[in-house]
């Protein structure tokens, strides 16, 4: 969060002091004005909707700005992609091994795979540039909102440099309370249709990360 507000646009809650206490870590930051974005979305005004998503729009942009040191896909400072000492998820080198550990290991083509897992190992052997500063879950959950304008964006525990689809194929993966969500999303976020289509066969077989 700290990197976001040195470095962009985007309002994010500031921090006032991070500790550990009994083997678990406490942020204490301030409060957020507004409401999350999901509580009233549906009643609102499509010329109140658009400017919202207009300003969304214009954060985002201002992340994608962002230059990575390395071609990396890592947290913002180079580790482990999520928190918590149960979850194993990266710091990867390089994209080919980011793509392989999301695929369960499988590193070649093989005639005993199905043909669209064969089809996902093709895709993601294809060159893929650098990877861009992501939110990894852009949910109305996620967007503080009050009246019209966007207030803060919270949440940031799956941030970090990952491939520039990712942003895109992760605010897809709506969950029950944020169905309506995945009708707003492409018109702030870049649309990347054949990589959501490659993420749906990856999440079928292999599971989400």
């Amino acid at each position: 969060m700290e990197f976001v507000a040195r470095n962009t646009l985007i309002p994010v809650p500031k921090i006032y002091c991070a500790f550990k206490r009994k083997g678990w870590t406490y942020i204490v930051m301030e409060k957020v004005k507004g409401e999350t974005m999901a509580l009233n979305w549906q009643s609102r005004s499509a010329e109140s909707k658009a400017d919202i998503l207009r300003q969304l729009k214009e954060l985002i942009e201002s992340m994608r700005h962002l230059v990575p040191s390395s071609s990396a896909v890592a947290n913002v400072d180079g580790g482990r992609l999520l928190p918590g000492q149960s979850l194993d998820f990266g710091p990867f080198n390089n994209v080919d091994a980011f793509h392989q550990y999301l695929r369960g290991g499988f590193d070649a083509v093989s005639e005993r795979f199905p043909p669209d897992v064969n089809d996902l190992i093709h895709f993601h052997d294809r060159e893929w540039p650098m990877p861009v500063f992501t939110h990894g879950d852009l949910s109305s959950l996620n967007i503080m909102v009050e009246d019209d304008k966007i207030t803060g964006i919270i949440d940031w525990e799956t941030a970090g440099w990952y491939l520039p689809y990712w942003e895109y194929t992760a605010a897809c993966q709506v969950n029950f309370r944020n169905t309506f969500w995945r009708d707003e999303i492409d018109k702030f976020l870049v649309p990347w249709p054949a990589e959501l289509k490659q993420e749906e066969v990856r999440r079928r077989y292999f599971g989400d990360v």
